[in-house]
């Protein structure tokens, strides 16, 4: 469960993009390549394929489902100030 905690943590500091999140995700918990791992999550491969590379403008409905089979949603978080 390391790499769930890695992941988020990352996510929440913000050092790390929601694309490669997903990549991460998708590559090193599930194995799936972005066909299946589209396919189960009821998108569009292009549609994953803009999410893993940070391009578009995606939709909350399409991050929600991507994160959905982890157990994560997106949301809003305090803002950390420096």
């Amino acid at each position: 469960m390391f790499l769930m905690d890695s992941i988020h943590e990352g996510l929440s500091q913000g050092t790390l993009q929601i694309g490669e999140a997903v990549r991460r995700l998708r590559v090193e918990v599930t194995t799936l390549n972005q066909s299946q791992f589209a396919k189960m999550c009821k998108i569009s491969v292009r549609t994953l394929v803009h999410i893993e590379h940070g391009e578009g403008n995606q939709t909350l409905k399409s991050l929600n489902a991507v994160f959905r089979p982890f157990g994560l949603q997106m949301g809003v978080v305090k803002v950390r100030r420096k």
